[in-house]
């Protein structure tokens, strides 16, 4: 790892932070619900994503700094583990339960499916 890898992975995570303020933004303005589906959108598609540059590297020997900047970086930012727990626990002690579990559950299900697919995608490409 050198120092433009590092600087660039930087880069990219800042512009994944922004992209993933802006999907959210336009995710959750055109469905009102209590379940937080922007971040939903964001975990999944960067799952998703992460799955096709991993595959990339694996798959294809890309340069390793592929991963490094587009997975880590980018994609790092852009995702949100974080953000996603702390949701749960606030539809928790919102007393939605139900939505709670549904938003833990299922994100992290779907987030692994379509990790698993972006994965399996790459591979045929």
């Amino acid at each position: 790892m050198n120092a433009l890898t590092i600087v660039l992975l930087g880069i990219a995570g800042g512009l994944g932070a922004g992209t993933r303020f802006v999907v959210d933004g336009l995710v959750r303005s055109r469905l009102r619900t209590a379940l937080p589906v922007g971040t939903i959108a964001v975990n999944v598609t960067g799952s998703f994503l992460l799955g096709l540059v991993a595959g990339a590297v694996i798959v294809h020997a890309a340069p390793p700094e592929l991963q490094a900047i587009a997975g880590t970086g980018f994609l790092g930012g852009y995702t949100t583990f974080s953000t996603a727990s702390f949701e749960t626990v606030r539809l928790i002690q919102a007393g939605r339960t139900g939505l709670a579990l549904l938003n833990g559950i299922g994100t992290a299900a779907a987030a692994v499916g379509a990790a698993a697919a972006g994965l399996a995608l790459a591979s045929l490409l």
